[in-house]
């Protein structure tokens, strides 16, 4: 999938690919202003609040550095029935924003088809999950204290100035569940400066952050944070250990009453299968079943009787393997593993590029089969059927495929 963002981030940082994630702390600027317009803007941003039901932690409110209580922005409307449907109260939260207030809406990917379509492109981008989280503050509010964030992050400022603070790592590479605690930040500043409109930064899992607007006076600042959740070797253990279950050894029960001896000739058979087992799946087997097994994002089912299937988009989380063996083409993404006829092979790659396919457009470049290619993809849930909403998200960021 081509994406503007990921286009821009990548010549902003001078990047050449998502290689360098996790590695330095680089900032940079995006030339391509209508990107950043584009993405996300402060009123779409209430917009989404005011049209959904949302929930403290996903969706919060800080002033003067302190969380506040989410009935102070939240209302509970009550329905007919009595059942209480929790709603952002947009005159309280209008009040707290000219007063000078910090809002966060976690996982806006969730609500809004730009900001999923922006991360899908990020992952397919990286191959590790991703979520966008949009931060609003206002006047001269502060933001959050020193921090450190167990991901690596990109963030780009979308409107506004905000100043920011990076400090090194104080612990290398610390985990959200960790053998230590990593309460001290680092005393090494790295940067300190402002960040204005189009502004990008790569700020990597560990190192101390903060941002303010304080004596900044009226105005605003709107950034989004992608997260990127990177796979550890901690994560390929856990997966070994779910493996072990295959193995009749590790399912035996731990010999407490044995005695020494017995107890030292299990750990040494254990110690035996667990090297087998560590060897027989590396962490690149890890790496490629994950991004093959990962289910497909949420999206809108398709119902003939709503209509004829007209545009479709692959809606895997990562992209698709499309492997020719033969006469046969095979497809293995989210969970499942799909043999076409060799002759398949153009329409496959078409539909499954992630980006936006009309049809009609498809049938006039790869024949009229891919139309029948369209429903099984859309059956198997590797491809959705494109709604105007969901065109909304790729429009003016990713290009109709065969364009």
């Amino acid at each position: 999938m081509e994406h503007r963002l990921v286009r821009a981030v990548e010549e902003a940082l001078g990047w050449h690919g998502p290689a360098a994630l996790g590695g330095d702390l680089v900032r940079g600027s995006i030339d391509d202003h209508e990107v950043v317009t584009r993405l996300l803007t402060p009123s779409r941003l209430l917009d989404m609040v005011m049209r959904r039901s949302l929930a403290n932690p996903q969706f919060r409110l800080f002033k003067g550095g302190e969380e506040l209580h989410p009935d102070t922005y939240l209302n509970r409307q009550l329905t007919p029935r009595g059942q209480a449907i929790p709603m952002a109260d947009m005159r309280r939260v209008g009040s707290l924003l000219r007063e000078g207030a910090t809002l966060v809406l976690d996982q806006s990917n969730v609500f809004d088809p730009t900001m999923e379509v922006a991360c899908r492109a990020m992952q397919w981008w990286s191959r590790e999950h991703v979520q966008a989280n949009v931060y609003l503050t206002t006047n001269d509010a502060p933001g959050f204290d020193l921090h450190w964030d167990d991901h690596d992050v990109l963030i780009v400022q979308l409107a506004g100035e905000k100043r920011w603070e990076v400090r090194g790592a104080s612990r290398p590479v610390p985990m959200f569940r960790d053998a230590e605690r990593n309460n001290t930040p680092s005393g090494e500043v790295l940067w300190a400066g402002t960040m204005k409109a189009g502004d990008v930064m790569h700020i990597p899992r560990g190192y101390w952050h903060a941002a303010t607007r304080v004596g900044r006076g009226s105005g605003h600042s709107t950034h989004v944070t992608f997260g990127f959740a990177k796979r550890t070797a901690v994560s390929w253990l856990t997966w070994l250990a779910d493996w072990s279950r295959e193995e009749e050894i590790f399912r035996h029960d731990l010999d407490r009453w044995g005695g020494p001896d017995k107890q030292r000739a299990q750990h040494l058979a254990l110690n035996a299968a667990a090297v087998q087992l560590i060897e027989a799946r590396d962490p690149a087997e890890f790496l490629r079943r994950r991004a093959q097994e990962t289910p497909p994002g949420r999206h809108v089912p398709f119902l003939d009787i709503f209509g004829p299937l007209e545009a479709v988009a692959c809606v895997s989380e990562f992209p698709p393997v499309i492997r020719q063996d033969g006469e046969t083409v095979v497809v293995a993404s989210a969970g499942k593993k799909l043999t076409f006829a060799a002759q398949a092979l153009r329409g496959l790659h078409l539909l499954l590029s992630g980006h936006p396919v009309r049809l009609d457009e498809a049938a006039r470049q790869v024949g009229d089969e891919v139309e029948t290619l369209a429903e099984v993809l859309v059956k198997e849930e590797l491809c959705a059927k494109v709604t105007p909403e969901l065109f909304s998200g790729y429009t003016g960021l990713v290009t109709n495929a065969g364009s």
